[in-house]
């Protein structure tokens, strides 16, 4: 999926890479016990080590270290048995220290991987760097006084995995596949909810782009993107703009940028700082983080079954193409809900019915999969009277759609408009009399040899029956009426 952008002097590459910040699932804090519910009343989540006082000592959060570690082994990540938390430097309102608690040169989890599921089904790997665990800062509030900036300190000492990829990705599309099988990922092992909404998940881009084949470039790091569709506008006018610079003559310096989403640009924030800008050194308060082997087995053997894994079985044991199996494992929920559905039944009928009529009906009302329109369990019945030649499949979309609007069962449905299809031979053999007598000149283009024409006769049969005639029969008593 990689995208060639054609400036005025030949074919140019996108190089990205993405360094992702998801807030740990956690009841306290990284150092301390302070709470981390999303939505209070801004500084009522803070405690003295949140607010830097003197002489607070951080303590690490054994469940944040836990849910790190399980995140590794999930993106099939090295994990460090040794790893060292740092300060980082540097000074900002909304971070009382004046430095922020990181992992700089030893970082919990090192280089792992994440697939892509590509359009065609087919899967590409992007690399991860590395994983590690961070201390937000506080919120800076600019929309509360006409003059003045308020900090919340709410979410300052919240735990925070930064996840750094590998410039592996080519394109805003790639971008935004790899953004949305991380965001799985995370909500599988539950160690993130992946709200970017609500600000706990949050990416930073790094741009550059080079003649195809040439070496890497100087890049562009666009800070703090909170939507999947602002981080694909961003690149692709990132791009667009170190392009026309090269193009105009000019060099692109490392800087950083910020994104407009209403102008749909990126503009300069300031000159990118380096690693011995912060003046890194290690937390003298902190001694280095230590796991043992039996630790990160425990964890290893209570990972759930996740995205990828699922989608090989769904693929192995429902026979379903990979394309459809990696929409359905793309939500938890949502791959629960079709295995309900498809238990004891064609799955690929099934795959079609959550995919098509049942997404459809999510999209249409504004419900989710957690309070659907219509129950697994209801529509896995109504699939069950196609399969016994109850209703055609024709008729159970409209049965369907009778669902979503009254919330009954498809039996009854069928039984209060009389949807029942009909079987009965005779019935269905003076349909087809009356069809082929009105269209004699149709029936002698099916005996000529034109084989289209049955599909067209069957189409007035099943009009003429109000699309309850069962349509296996009705092909087979056209063709024996017409001598086929």
């Amino acid at each position: 999926m990689s995208a060639v952008i054609e400036g005025r002097s030949g074919p140019w590459e996108m190089v990205i890479g993405l360094e992702v910040h998801a807030q740990v699932v956690s009841r306290a804090k990284l150092f301390s016990g302070a709470a981390t519910d999303f939505g209070a009343e801004p500084n009522t989540q803070v405690s003295m080590v949140d607010a830097a006082m003197p002489g607070m000592l951080p303590v690490i959060n054994r469940a944040c270290v836990e849910q790190a570690v399980r995140t590794g082994l999930g993106l099939k990540a090295e994990i460090n048995p040794v790893s060292v938390f740092d300060r980082k430097n540097y000074f900002y309102p909304d971070l009382p220290a004046g430095y922020q608690i990181s992992q700089y040169g030893r970082p919990l989890v090192g280089k792992g991987r994440v697939l892509l599921d590509l359009p065609d089904g087919a899967t590409r790997e992007v690399g991860i760097t590395r994983l590690h665990l961070e201390q937000d800062a506080g919120k800076s509030l600019h929309d509360q006084h006409p003059a003045k900036t308020y900090v919340d300190l709410n979410r300052s000492g919240v735990a925070l995995m930064e996840i750094v990829s590998e410039p592996d990705l080519r394109s805003s599309e790639e971008a935004g596949l790899y953004l949305r099988k991380l965001r799985s990922i995370l909500r599988y092992l539950g160690t993130c909810d992946g709200n970017m909404e609500q600000g706990s998940l949050r990416c930073d881009i790094n741009v550059s782009v080079r003649r195809p084949g040439e070496a890497y470039r100087t890049r562009c790091e666009v800070k703090n993107v909170n939507s999947i569709r602002f981080v694909q506008q961003a690149i692709d006018y990132e791009a667009r703009r170190q392009v026309e610079v090269y193009e105009g003559g000019g060099t692109v310096g490392q800087e950083t940028r910020l994104f407009d989403s209403g102008r749909g640009a990126t503009r300069p924030m300031r000159t990118k700082e380096h690693a011995h800008d912060y003046r890194y050194f290690p937390d003298p308060d902190l001694v280095p983080l230590v796991l043992s082997e039996e630790f990160i087995a425990g964890l290893r053997e209570g990972l759930p079954e996740l995205p990828d894994e699922k989608k090989a079985r769904f693929v192995g044991a429902y026979g379903l193409p990979p394309y459809d199996a990696g929409v359905l494992v793309a939500d938890q929920e949502t791959a629960a809900f079709f295995e309900t559905v498809a238990k004891g039944r064609d799955a690929k009928q099934a795959a079609n019915w959550v995919m098509g009529d049942f997404f459809a009906a999510l999209n249409r009302t504004g419900r989710t999969i957690d309070d659907p329109p219509v129950s697994a369990a209801a529509l896995g019945r109504l699939i069950d009277l196609v399969a016994d030649g109850t209703v055609s499949g024709r008729i159970a979309k409209e049965v369907f759609e009778a669902m979503v609007e009254t919330g009954k069962e498809a039996a009854a449905i069928v039984e209060e408009k009389g949807l029942r299809q009909v079987s009965d031979t005779g019935a269905i053999e003076a349909a087809v009399d009356r069809v082929i007598a009105a269209n004699p000149g149709q029936v002698a283009l099916f005996k000529a040899g034109n084989p289209k024409v049955l599909g067209w006769l069957v189409g007035q049969v099943m009009k003429a029956t109000g699309g309850k005639a069962n349509p296996k029969m009705v092909n087979e008593i056209l063709r024996q009426k017409m001598g086929a």
